[in-house]
């Protein structure tokens, strides 16, 4: 079980930094992230199409990996 966990732990986490990288930037440098970052939290910019379904992968990957992260924790 602890084998088994490990190796999803392994996968997802490099699903995880493949979807992450595979994600357009959203700010410009350091001004972006000065002025940019209110349009961002409060969610005046929404993303469609591929950005979408990356965003959901994302999610479901982050979700995943703190799941499998703490039942690896717990069989050890």
């Amino acid at each position: 079980m602890h084998l088994a966990a490990s190796i999803a732990l392994i996968i997802v986490s490099v699903l995880l930094i493949t979807v992450v990288l595979l994600q357009s930037s959203k700010s410009s440098g350091l001004s972006g992230a000065i002025t940019g970052g209110a349009e961002q939290l409060f969610g005046k910019q929404k993303a469609r199409g591929f950005e979408a379904v990356l965003n959901k992968v994302t999610v479901v990957l982050a979700v995943l990996f703190f799941v499998l992260s703490i039942l690896v924790a717990y069989l050890v």
